[in-house]
């Protein structure tokens, strides 16, 4: 069962002389259940992807569906309403939480933008429920955030978005802040709490580690379009595009006997800038295989790759 389609997503921002094309026709579906995980270096536009599918900003163009509701034309209190079902992780457990709301206000907050959700009197049960399946204790409800390491702000945050039962839950690169060790634990509880909930994940990461151990698919992005999605397994190990071939180059490889078999691929020059976007393909300008054809025409995404030569049987090859 679908529950989040986005179709041909676009928004564009205006710039002194210009136009940033942060989102440009992006479009997926989210099943019940599932992780899409989507990926791209810094700026390629999927922290304002996050935003569109929680209607924080309104498109340019382009439509955003939750379980068959186009949100963009909702009312506002039928907007509420869907707020219910899809919530957000932010990216910063430091600046997410109010420091002057104790941790159970913050995590009871929910309850009282909906209040039709729980009696007032079981809110105090519910966050205490909520703290002790995030891994925190209840009496931990009455400190304030500065109180908490990274690791404990991040779980605060995720019981924060539990508390309306969601279906969906926007997750903008909850982990990046946080140490390794902090960072395995943190993952292993969205995995168990998606198993427990039936929960969907949209996780927004950069780190490609992170995805291959939560997501089932993954959409990449390169400068606000998807330029290749498929099934992770797929993905990482036969990738079609030059631009995924890259980022997978540049993972590193815990196995010592693995590491002097692997070359990075070294892409040359930039990422250009969003408010002038190449013609034709946008990583043309830094991709080895570029022909004449990829300057003058834009490749569609077909059979989960935006590429005119994709996999690797054209002659040219990655470079060291």
């Amino acid at each position: 069962m679908t529950l989040l389609r986005a179709e041909h997503l676009v928004k564009h921002f205006p710039a002194r002389g210009g136009t940033i094309r942060a989102v440009d026709g992006v479009s997926f579906e989210l099943a019940r259940g599932e992780t899409l995980g989507v990926v791209g270096e810094s700026g390629c536009g999927k922290s304002t992807l996050a935003r569109l599918l929680m209607h924080l900003e309104k498109p340019t163009a382009g439509r955003v569906y939750v379980e068959g509701r186009e949100i963009f034309g909702l009312s506002r209190p039928e907007l509420r309403r869907l707020r219910r079902d899809v919530q957000m992780v932010m990216q910063d457990p430091y600046t997410s939480l109010n420091p002057r709301m104790t941790v159970g206000d913050i995590v009871g907050e929910p309850f009282e933008i909906h209040p039709s959700v729980a009696p007032r009197q079981d809110r105090r049960r519910l966050v205490a429920e909520l703290l002790e399946r995030v891994g925190l204790r209840p009496e931990h409800a009455k400190r304030y955030p500065h109180q908490f390491s990274g690791g404990q702000r991040q779980r605060i945050g995720i019981a924060r978005a539990l508390a309306l039962r969601p279906k969906v839950v926007i997750c903008d690169e909850p982990v990046s802040a946080l140490d390794v060790s902090i960072r395995t634990q943190v993952l292993g509880l969205l995995a168990d709490l998606q198993r427990e909930y039936g929960l969907a994940y949209l996780f927004i990461a950069h780190d490609l580690g992170v995805v291959k151990r939560l997501a089932h698919r993954v959409a990449v992005m390169y400068l606000g379009k998807l330029v290749e999605t498929g099934a992770v397994s797929e993905v990482f190990d036969r990738p079609k595009h030059p631009y995924t071939r890259a980022l997978l180059s540049a993972m590193p490889i815990a196995d010592p006997a693995q590491r002097g078999r692997h070359t990075p691929i070294r892409l040359t020059g930039d990422v250009p800038s969003p408010a002038n976007p190449p013609s034709g393909c946008r990583f043309r300008t830094r991709c080895w295989k570029a022909q004449d054809v990829c300057a003058a025409t834009e490749p569609p995404l077909v059979a989960g790759v935006a590429c005119h030569f994709p996999g690797a049987t054209i002659a040219q090859q990655a470079p060291a």
